[in-house]
């Protein structure tokens, strides 16, 4: 199956940026889609953003205009560029892979923290 390794979180202040990077490695061609998932202190895990293979992308209203979904094919590495973050930004980041099966695969998380 296919592997991924969440990286680049940390903490940041309000207004500030960061990069997360989702390595992939294992059998990537039986995906159709990756995407960013979070879990916010006390939600359920939400919809980030989404990129499939056509190169189509959704973004939550929430983060509309602030994050940028990419992948770099080469290096079999999604990333996931966040802009003028709010606090509310705050959760652990799940990269995910959708297969043609309909499986989901997911990360182990990253924890991002957005100070006020």
């Amino acid at each position: 199956q296919v592997q991924l390794m969440e990286s680049g979180g940390g903490l940041v202040q309000a207004g500030g940026s960061l990069k997360l990077s989702c390595a992939a490695s294992g059998n990537i061609a039986s995906t159709n889609a990756m995407g960013w998932y979070r879990r916010a202190p006390g939600k359920q895990r939400e919809l980030v953003a989404r990129l499939a293979n056509g190169g189509s992308t959704n973004y939550a209203d929430s983060v509309k205009g602030r994050v940028t979904i990419s992948r770099d094919n080469a290096k079999n590495t999604v990333y996931l560029q966040m802009n003028s973050l709010k606090p509310e930004d705050t959760g652990v980041y799940y990269c995910n892979a959708e297969t043609w099966v309909g499986a989901f695969i997911w990360g182990r998380g990253t924890q991002v923290t957005v100070s006020s």
